[in-house]
């Protein structure tokens, strides 16, 4: 597979893609605070929208031809690309929202999976909540290997050995990570499963979100009439966790935490370095 040569930013460009992923990172916390049992999905995409532009942001998911919302909100068996609308949250529902910010021409992308208590179904959410938290915790371990790989194909062999220590999942192939930068999504591709391609050297420069999607069954899935939301055949659950992550010439740095994946990062041995302004 042949990779352009311009998927390296140079050190400057790596420094204008600093906001952009912080407003990323504060469109999903305004969502985070403001998810709760009776709000529609139209609601938080009012909250992320907000908190994009109160940083001197656009929503970039609103450049996306036909799409015009700032989140994607995609709940139980919706696995990506759920539009806003109607759409109440209910006790025990997994919810993902993936959010994207650009300023200055630069992007950020990133996502999260939020299950809704519900003390009359523990099982349930307990259930859910392992899909997230594991999807979750393989997006790290994947944000890791890249701190050390060689090519970027060990990111997702490690997202994959280790969603498969922790039980039988199902990740998804049709939908991946991606190179991202001028453009929301760009080269190169970033697989969370193992390829026989090891992809392009991992050296600074280099500028992907990483994002797992994985689901309690099967991979097959299909998408609805409105032309967007991703949604699994067999019905089973599915959690979606993404960050964007810098590599440049004295580490790496996830674009789209505040803290640069310090916290997340630390009990893998991994220490994130700011990027230089």
């Amino acid at each position: 597979m042949a990779f352009r040569k311009n998927i390296y930013k140079t050190p400057s460009e790596l420094a204008q893609m600093v906001q952009p992923g912080l407003a990323t990172a504060a469109s999903l916390d305004a969502v985070r605070g403001g998810v709760r049992v009776g709000v529609t999905t139209l609601e938080l995409d009012a909250l992320a929208e907000r908190a994009i532009r109160a940083l001197g942001g656009e929503p970039n998911f609103m450049k996306e031809p036909g799409y015009h919302h700032t989140i994607c909100t995609s709940i139980n068996d919706e696995v990506v690309h759920g539009v806003p609308g109607g759409r109440v949250i209910e006790a025990g529902d997994i919810v993902s929202i993936d959010s994207g910010a650009e300023i200055g021409g630069w992007n950020g992308d990133a996502a999260f999976s939020f299950v809704v208590p519900d003390p009359a179904r523990v099982a349930l959410v307990a259930e859910r909540q392992r899909l997230s938290d594991d999807t979750e915790q393989s997006l790290w371990h994947g944000i890791a290997a890249l701190a050390s790989a060689s090519h970027l194909g060990e990111i997702g062999a490690a997202i994959e050995d280790y969603l498969g220590s922790r039980g039988s999942y199902g990740i998804l192939e049709d939908y991946v990570g991606h190179g991202i930068g001028r453009s929301m999504h760009e080269e190169p591709s970033v697989f969370n499963y193992r390829v026989r391609d090891k992809g392009p050297q991992v050296k600074p420069g280099l500028v992907v979100a990483i994002e797992p999607m994985v689901t309690l069954g099967d991979i097959d899935t299909f998408v609805r009439e409105d032309g967007w939301t991703v949604v699994t055949t067999d019905g089973s659950m599915a959690a979606h966790w993404e960050h964007s992550v810098a590599v440049h010439a004295d580490g790496i740095w996830v674009l789209t935490a505040v803290d640069g994946g310090a916290a997340a990062l630390a009990p893998l041995g991994v220490v994130p370095v700011p990027i230089p302004q």
